[in-house]
């Protein structure tokens, strides 16, 4: 009798055991079908404007390494795994922040500086939720197309510069410039500021050579 109740015993256990083991098995299905499609759609919308849209980003390419070290890490494009992804976002995380060195002094403007920030600001993001542990593939998604219109800014204005930069001065705008330089660095170096008259100094009135002044009696009468 006690045989058949251990019998009885081990075979439910047994199948509790074999129905936990089965939610295990199916929960790790789910889970890796998840990340698989997560990587799907992460590695199907991981597409960059790695290449220059104008001549001038083409240009700086040769001028500024740390540009260039960017946008050769974008067109490098991680495969197999999320974690590929992941070591990827960090490693651009690091190059973009470079980007604030050494800036070519053309570039060196606040409008250029504005935009690489903006970009900064959108890689790190990039890297942050990447690295989540539940990964959000259409943040991730959404961040990627962010990143590629900060790219688009900052090329555009790079490429207004240069244009800018092209077009001649008209004539006398530079005999001008130079007489608004000249004319601020005498005011920087004069006490008198421009509009107030310089102070006036007194001139008595001219006497007559050989002449005395009498002084004045003060019981003199007036003649009105």
């Amino acid at each position: 009798m006690n045989n058949r109740v251990l019998l009885i015993f081990l075979v439910v256990l047994a199948q509790f055991s074999c129905k936990e083991n089965d939610e295990r098995l199916a929960d790790n299905i789910r889970d890796a079908k998840k990340k698989e499609l997560i990587f799907k759609t992460i590695d199907k919308g991981w597409i960059f404007f790695d290449s220059p849209i104008n001549t001038t980003s083409e240009a700086t390419l040769k001028t500024w390494p740390e540009w260039r070290d960017f946008m050769d890490e974008l067109a490098i494009k991680p495969k197999k795994t999320i974690t590929a992804f992941q070591k990827k976002a960090k490693t651009l995380s690091t190059k973009v922040m470079a980007l604030n060195s050494n800036v070519p002094s053309q570039f060196d403007t606040p409008p250029i500086r504005s935009r690489i920030a903006a970009l900064i600001t959108q890689v790190r993001m990039l890297d942050l939720y990447i690295n989540l542990d539940k990964v959000s593939d259409k943040k991730v998604t959404e961040i990627v197309a962010e990143i590629n219109l900060e790219l688009v800014s900052l090329e555009r204005q790079m490429d207004k510069i240069v244009e800018k930069n092209k077009i001649p001065m008209e004539i006398g705008e530079s005999e001008l410039l130079m007489m608004l330089d000249t004319t601020r660095a005498i005011q920087a170096g004069s006490p008198v500021m421009p509009g107030n008259p310089a102070p006036q100094v007194n001139q008595a009135t001219p006497v007559n050579p050989g002449s005395t002044p009498s002084p004045k009696n003060q019981n003199e009468p007036r003649v009105e």
